[in-house]
């Protein structure tokens, strides 16, 4: 045992020693060659052909531009309402009694022209009352017949005391006695008109064209004077209320209050439903003359003709009470108007133009009006001046600019976009409030 273990310990020694020593060119090798291809990499750029410089060029910027044509421009009036009756009743009753008749048509939607019987009241009442004021009559026009022979006996009995009749008292002629026969003829008259008036009352009918909007009472039924029947409206025609702006009642062609028969202001009134635009023609009637002071606006009231299209021979729909429609109203016409489209507007009033130099050019403008497309202007402009379309990203004044296609055809360049007429007054027509 104890000769063995040197061996073993002088084994590992040796092993342990051959693995420390290695040769160092194994170690410097690797750095050697990166170190050389980097010096053949830089060589090779340093003798590479460098590639010539050419000068460097800004180009403008490229805008789209259109010209400013002032054309005629009918600007349209847009608003919006409920469609409303002119005339609401409320039927009251003016005599006492059972209703012992109702109408076919005695419901709510019932349509009923004007004199038309909606209901009848039991009259057994009233037509005693007229018989008895028409005995009340015959009675004091035959009082009134005695009472004259004999004021006509008394002043022939005057007569014959040759006096003259002037001279007479009035008893002795009996003309308090005749005054008063004559004032109960005149009382009876007027009991039998009314006699007659509340006879007729037992009867209600239509008091125009109408149409039942509700009932308060039905067959067998006893009203007493005063009670409310029914509800109606006429039909002959509808009216909307149509709010306005301030700004745009000077675009109307409104007149004065005292004046409105000079009113010629044509609405179209409309709404969408499935899809489908139903539209109605109106006019306005009316300038209520005032301005609200809760939204400071205006009121005209436009008219719709036989809404229901029930009086006469109607090409357009029926339009019921209630609905809620759009409006647009006609206005004025102006001239020498130009449509800038509203995209080339900026802060309110700004837009930018180009010169016959190409140059950019600042100008602030007074807007008329504007709508959903275009702001309108009565400035004038310049010939040569052009409206730059493009939104530039520095604009500064009197900086060089190039217009898209002026090279290829200038003409082009400077028609193709500017808008036409019929494009101008369809956006003027397609104004919102």
């Amino acid at each position: 045992m104890s000769t063995t273990t040197p061996v073993n310990s002088n084994k590992s020694s040796s092993k342990k020693n051959n693995r420390r020593m290695v040769p160092l060119r194994y170690v410097l090798m690797p750095f050697a060659i990166i170190l050389s291809a980097s010096v053949i990499l830089l060589a090779l750029q340093m003798l590479a052909p460098k590639p010539a410089k050419k000068p460097l060029k800004i180009k403008a910027p490229l805008v789209n531009v259109m010209s400013l044509q002032a054309q005629d421009v009918i600007f349209s009036i847009s608003s919006q309402g409920s469609v409303e009756p002119r005339t609401k009743t409320t039927l009251i009753s003016e005599v006492s009694g059972v209703v012992t008749k109702v109408s076919d048509k005695f419901y709510v939607g019932g349509f009923f022209k004007e004199g038309e019987l909606l209901l009848a009241i039991d009259d057994i009442t009233y037509q005693v009352a007229l018989l008895r004021a028409q005995a009340q009559l015959e009675s004091t026009q035959a009082l009134l017949v005695e009472e004259q022979a004999r004021s006509k006996q008394a002043e022939d009995e005057w007569r014959l005391t040759g006096k003259p009749v002037e001279q007479a008292p009035i008893l002795a002629l009996r003309l308090p006695q005749l005054k008063k026969a004559e004032a109960g003829v005149l009382a009876a008259q007027a009991d039998l008109r009314e006699a007659k008036v509340k006879l007729a009352r037992t009867k209600i009918i239509a008091p125009y064209d109408a149409m039942l909007t509700s009932k308060q009472v039905d067959l067998g039924q006893y009203v007493t004077m005063g009670s409310a029947l029914a509800n109606t409206f006429a039909v002959d025609y509808a009216e909307v209320r149509l709010p306005i702006k301030q700004r745009d009642v000077a675009f109307l062609n409104l007149s004065r209050i005292n004046q409105v028969e000079n009113l010629n202001i044509q609405v179209d009134l409309f709404y969408q439903l499935e899809g489908k635009k139903h539209s109605w023609p109106a006019k306005v009637t009316r300038y209520e003359g005032v301005v609200d002071s809760t939204n400071r606006v205006h009121y005209v009231v436009a008219q719709i003709d036989d809404p229901y299209g029930v009086l006469a021979e109607s090409d357009h729909d029926e339009i019921r009470i209630g609905t809620f429609v759009n409006a647009k109203a006609k206005g004025k016409k102006l001239a020498n108007v130009v449509a800038i489209p509203l995209g080339a507007v900026y802060s309110g009033n700004t837009i930018y133009l180009i010169d016959q130099d190409n140059r950019l050019l600042v100008e602030q403008v007074n807007i008329l009006r504007t709508d959903a497309d275009y702001a309108y202007t009565t400035d004038i402009f310049t010939e040569g001046k052009r409206l730059i379309l493009t939104k530039l990203a520095t604009p500064i004044a009197d900086m060089l600019l190039r217009v898209d296609g002026e090279q290829e055809s200038e003409q082009l360049a400077n028609t193709s976009k500017e808008p036409s007429a019929d494009a101008v007054q369809k956006s003027a027509e397609r104004d919102s409030l």
